[in-house]
């Protein structure tokens, strides 16, 4: 949900957030079921359009909404964009937020031991991920180029949690340019605005 309201943010677009709780001990709330079959989110409603998939909406909200380019024009850039994207759903989502920093972060807040047989094993995974993004990324400040993609909104939200597991530093310390991006992209307004 975080990667659409970046882009909606980051577009300067004014906008409603309803949030629903997906994983409530009821289950999926039928009305948000009526909204996404699958029972997930985001969804994204502009007046009676309706969409979900983060995808979907993500490249709507930049065609259909004045501002920033979210994606390059040039099409090396924007085959480039869209293989870090597909990189960042993939693969390191999953490994990055759901092996590494659930394990560590939100079980130690919760109470629970973490699973570090999981952990271990997400490690090498994480390595070639964090590997790969930083060899694709250039050295312009964002991911791709001179301003902010969709690349970097992908991006964002996984290293606002990943960042946070004491793995990260030696994770991430070879990966210089991501480095470098993190430490501007974490502290930009559309971060600040998107955090709860």
């Amino acid at each position: 949900m975080r990667i659409a309201r970046l882009a909606l943010e980051e577009k300067q677009v004014n906008y409603r957030l309803v949030e629903v709780d997906v994983f409530a001990e009821n289950g999926v709330p039928q009305e948000h079921l009526k909204r996404h079959p699958f029972g997930r989110i985001p969804t994204f409603e502009h007046g009676d359009f309706h969409l979900y998939e983060t995808g979907a909406i993500v490249r709507y909200i930049d065609d259909a909404f004045p501002g920033c380019r979210l994606q390059p024009t040039d099409p090396k850039a924007r085959a480039k964009m869209n293989q870090m994207v597909g990189i960042l759903d993939a693969y390191a989502y999953r490994t990055l937020v759901w092996d590494i920093y659930v394990e560590r972060v939100v079980s130690a807040r919760e109470g629970r031991l973490a699973n570090e047989q999981k952990i271990a094993a997400a490690l090498p995974h994480a390595a070639v991920c964090l590997s790969e993004l930083d060899r694709l990324s250039d050295e312009a400040g964002f991911l791709i180029g001179g301003s902010v993609t969709l690349a970097d909104l992908y991006a964002a939200p996984i290293f606002a949690c990943f960042m946070q597991a004491p793995e990260a530093a030696s994770l991430m310390d070879s990966c210089e340019k991501l480095i470098y991006w993190w430490q501007r992209f974490a502290t930009r307004d559309s971060m600040s605005r998107t955090e709860s």
